[in-house]
């Protein structure tokens, strides 16, 4: 199998439904990974990078809307197909409303479901040009926030990467203390955005008393040094 093929998580309890789809998946030239359960399904969501999830609204535990909600809730960018044999307008509303990209009725032709997915695919694609700031073994997607790591995702929390995504953005340009204070709601008298920059730097500088790529430019505030 291709390793470049594009790659869906699905997720569902019903493991006769979760096989049926993963093979008709497969059979289609895709990549997938399967998840029984909204916490697995995070699991893996954390460690691999998707290019779409096709997800069930009626699970144990967390739900799929529960799940799509706080996904969506912190800026996750990869398309979402929702599954459900609810087949109600005011259900499928709810989906889109907290930010589902498309909603399937159960059960569904899987040829509709393949048309589906390969829309999605390509419509977030050409939305979200892939624009990548690289700094030594590191490369930043600034369109969804993945930090990577000589191609390996490099795990960094939601405020580091908020720091990160404001340098990155600056291309290469010195930014003011005070600017970044004021788009990360820091107090620009406190030490707290110094303490934001040492984290973020002591996560991926190799020398911390010399910083390679998170530099301080003396009078001025910081910048990333990229190629």
């Amino acid at each position: 199998m291709k390793l470049d093929l594009p790659h869906i998580l699905v997720v569902d309890d019903d493991l006769k439904i979760l096989e049926l789809i993963n093979d008709y998946l497969v059979k289609n030239n895709f990549r997938v990974s399967k998840a029984n359960n909204s916490l697995k399904a995070r699991e893996k969501i954390e460690n691999i990078e998707f290019d779409l999830i096709v997800l069930d609204i009626m699970m144990p535990g967390e739900s799929g809307l529960n799940l799509t909600s706080s996904l969506k809730k912190n800026n996750f960018k990869t398309p979402i197909l929702l599954l459900s044999a609810l087949g109600n307008p005011e259900d499928r509303i709810k989906g889109l409303e907290i930010g589902a990209n498309d909603y399937l009725t159960k059960p569904f032709e899987p040829k509709e479901l393949l048309l589906r997915i390969k829309n999605l695919i390509q419509k977030n694609k050409s939305q979200n040009k892939i624009k990548l700031v690289k700094f030594g073994p590191y490369s930043f997607n600034l369109k969804n926030e993945i930090l990577k790591k000589n191609g390996k995702i490099f795990i960094l929390t939601s405020s580091e990467t908020k720091l990160l995504m404001i340098l990155a953005k600056n291309e290469g340009k010195p930014i003011f203390r005070y600017n970044l204070s004021k788009i990360l709601n820091i107090p620009n008298t406190s030490r707290a955005l110094d303490v934001q920059i040492t984290r973020l730097r002591n996560k991926i500088e190799i020398n911390k008393k010399f910083p390679t790529y998170i530099q301080t430019v003396r009078g001025r505030g910081y910048v990333l040094k990229i190629e």
